[in-house]
């Protein structure tokens, strides 16, 4: 099934695949750039149509980076978002969007090996905002 998205469902989607990484390099313990380029470089491995919106390079959206908090205010709402605009096209497509985040966020949190609870309780409240 083709799947037809607009320049603001792009945006959202990029919002929430990368804001995901960014939330999981906030919550690393020690480093946030490996956090961040585990999780970037997994990003990167998606196939499909996410694929395609994730591989696009252009710069759409603005993380609200200056704490947690304000990050996850933006990027929590637009997982939810996406895979909502992506279930009413394409359950698969869903599927595939929500799989492409999970990978990039165990591949985050890999970085630390289990030794980070602030890692494991971020994970949780994106993997709610997926299934929400």
């Amino acid at each position: 099934m083709s799947i037809s998205l607009t320049a603001q469902d792009h945006t959202t989607i990029r919002t929430a695949a990368f804001g995901a990484v960014t939330l999981m390099s906030f919550a690393a313990v020690r480093s946030a750039h490996e956090v961040a380029t585990d999780g970037t470089l997994a990003l990167a491995s998606a196939t499909g149509a996410v694929g395609h919106v994730l591989a696009g390079k252009k710069r759409d959206f603005k993380l609200e980076a200056k704490s947690s908090a304000a990050l996850a205010e933006q990027v929590l709402p637009a997982l939810t978002a996406s895979v909502r605009l992506l279930e009413a096209q394409d359950p698969a497509e869903a599927a595939n969007f929500r799989t492409t985040v999970t990978v990039a966020v165990e591949a985050a949190a890999r970085a630390h090996q289990g030794e980070s609870p602030a890692l494991d309780a971020m994970t949780g409240k994106i993997t709610a905002a997926l299934n929400a």
